[in-house]
């Protein structure tokens, strides 16, 4: 929002939020009518072709989004290296409304211009009309508009809405108030309806001068310099016809200087062009490789969850993962594909994320695998080539801490890690499986008057260890599992094990585990407490009842460029294995803890409380 909001600010369909794409059921009903009644053949080019043009528009704009966040998250060519944060995200999720205004206009077009529907699809003539109404009149009149909105009264009323973004992602380029779109609009219509009434209009004259507005203002925004210096050594003009990534990004800086839309000859011309332009263009080009602190390998979850990558949408990933969209089940196709191609092309684990928090660099990588691969017998060798491949990486970069997440440090896979560290005893870099925090997070979690908990399962390294610390501090632990009982039996000290019990009948009120399924919640009685011991949630079957989130923390507010969310974790919450590795780098251990290692539990939650991590949840 604007500073001071002038008229027009808001978008007509704003009240409607996620079912704004109803404005367009107009244009698909009688679509669907004209089909009914008339069949397909009646259909024209033009009319058929508008709904394919806004799903391309919408895919460019994916890709653009993608790209630059995989781009900015490696660093090498960031231009502006400032955090950015939800606040953003949430104000640059309306990002396809101009797509949905375009597309109204498109209808409207086609309804009152006869000549549209007889327009054919390519016009050379046309094409050669359109690009000089842009170079002529678009660049000029936009160049003074834009110097218009950066007037106190018509920026603080309109164009500050856009400003607010000074690191900018690419749809940051099209989030403005709605007065001011419908003057973009009626400025980009210029070069399209001109050649349409003098009979040189084309349809893909049309569709491809959008793309090309797409593609610059996507790539004027997108926060990492890519265009090579040999372009404009070849052909020298092009400087003044095409703008650079920084080029545009000064204007978001400095505000005052680098004003022309796409064409830089005006800010030439009128001397408004920013002095460290060039300077700024090959640095940048240059970039520079920066090493992590701390890296945190995790992996694919599920299907939909390739969405929720922060390379992947930018308003699903800023929301839980359990959080629905009502759109999920048009993109699934989307899903389907990204799994073959992770499948097929994924050789190794690509970086999402970069984050800082004070001095310390942090990179998050994944592993192109999902869940259910992990649990195939013959998957996993190759996935741990890929974790190895990763660790040697981190390894050879000078990474201080690799933390494994998820799956990558399950015991059957590799042994909490410690298949690497046996095989390559000369690491540098430290393997961190969190399990010690993990334990501290579900140890603190536990009501302090608590006299007994039952435990589900077992198995699992920070389950043992809970159990242990329980016992020891005189809290009974009842188990109904046999087998597990009498493994458990044999790993807690002598003077505690009394305080481990074998029950079927014994149902306390707190309950932990890995899993606690369906049947175990049944079981437990009203008003019992379920905490999860793993870094899966639980499956919530119970309403009687309370859910604790899997062992996490919030996060300092010193921590920069936070706008995704882990998983399932709320905003600013990260998993207690993933703020091990953190903490691990931050305090300088020089040990892994992985295998049958764990970090001493009080020593590693009062290292995460010092350096400003806080409990999720408070017994």
């Amino acid at each position: 929002m604007a500073t001071r909001p002038g008229p027009l600010t808001e978008w007509p369909w704003h009240w409607m939020r996620s079912f704004k794409y109803l404005v367009l059921a107009p244009a698909a009903l009688h679509t669907a009518h004209r089909v009914v009644t008339s069949g397909w053949g009646d259909m024209d080019t033009a009319y058929t072709t508008m709904l394919p043009a806004l799903l391309l528009r919408m895919i460019h704009n994916q890709i653009w989004i993608s790209l630059s966040r995989h781009q900015t998250a490696r660093r090498k060519h960031i231009i502006v290296d400032r955090g950015l944060e939800f606040e953003q995200v949430d104000r640059e999720s309306s990002w396809d409304d101009q797509i949905i205004l375009m597309t109204l206009f498109f209808y409207l077009a086609y309804a009152t211009i006869p000549s549209v529907r007889l327009m054919p699809m390519w016009e050379t003539k046309g094409a050669i009309i359109m690009a000089l109404l842009h170079i002529g009149p678009v660049e000029f009149l936009y160049y003074w508009f834009h110097r218009a909105l950066h007037h106190h009264f018509l920026y603080s009323r309109y164009h500050s809405h856009h400003h607010a973004s000074i690191v900018t992602e690419p749809i940051t380029s099209v989030i403005h108030p709605f007065a001011e779109i419908l003057a973009y609009f009626v400025l980009f219509s210029i070069p399209m309806l001109i050649p349409i009434f003098m009979g040189y209009g084309s349809i893909l004259g049309v569709v491809l001068y959008l793309a090309y507005i797409d593609f610059m203002n996507n790539m004027g925004h997108c926060n990492f310099e890519m265009l090579p210096k040999w372009i404009f050594q070849v052909v020298p003009p092009l400087k003044y016809l095409m703008y650079t990534p920084s080029y545009h990004s000064l204007h978001h800086t400095q505000f005052r200087t680098n004003y022309s839309l796409f064409m830089p000859f005006y800010d030439y011309i009128y001397n408004t062009m920013d002095k460290s332009t060039d300077e700024l263009y090959e640095r940048t080009l240059i970039g520079k490789e920066e090493t992590p602190d701390v890296v945190h390998l995790t992996h694919i979850t599920t299907l939909q969850s390739t969405y929720h990558l922060r390379v992947g949408i930018a308003s699903i990933a800023s929301k839980p993962s359990d959080n629905p969209v009502w759109y999920m089940w048009m993109i699934w196709p989307m899903a389907w594909l990204s799994m073959v191609l992770a499948w097929v092309y994924g050789s190794s684990a690509f970086v999402v994320e970069s984050l800082k928090l004070k001095k310390f660099k942090m990179q998050t990588w994944v592993i192109p695998r999902y869940n259910f691969q992990y649990g195939l017998i013959r998957e996993r060798e190759s996935i741990n080539k890929l974790i190895e491949k990763a660790i040697l990486y981190a390894d050879g970069r000078g990474v201080k801490v690799l933390s494994l997440g998820l799956l990558n440090q399950a015991k059957q896979l590799n042994g909490s890690g410690e298949l690497f560290t046996n095989k390559y005893p000369e690491l540098g870099v430290r393997l961190v499986d969190g399990s010690g925090l993990a334990t501290a997070v579900v140890l603190k979690s536990i009501p302090s008057d608590t006299k007994r908990v039952f435990l589900c399962g077992g198995n699992s390294k920070v389950e043992h260890a809970v159990a242990t610390a329980l016992c020891e501090r005189g809290v009974q632990v009842i188990m109904n599992q046999k087998k597990e009982y009498d493994m458990l039996k044999l790993r807690v000290p002598e003077s505690s094990v009394a305080y481990l019990k074998f029950s079927s009948d014994e149902t306390p009120q707190i309950w932990i585990g890995d899993i606690i399924d369906d049947k175990q919640q049944i079981r437990a009685p009203k008003g019992a407490t379920f905490i999860p011991t793993s870094q899966f949630p639980l499956k919530r079957t119970r309403q009687d009842c309370t859910y604790l989130s899997n062992p996490a923390m919030k996060i300092p507010e010193a921590m920069q460029n936070v706008h995704t969310c882990e998983n399932w974790l709320p905003r600013r919450v990260m998993s207690a294995w993933r703020v091990a590795g953190m903490v691990h780098a931050l305090q300088g251990w020089d040990i892994h803890e992985c295998g049958d290692d764990m970090m001493d539990i009080e020593k590693v939650w009062s290292a995460a409380i010092k350096h400003g991590f806080t409990p999720l949840s408070k017994a």
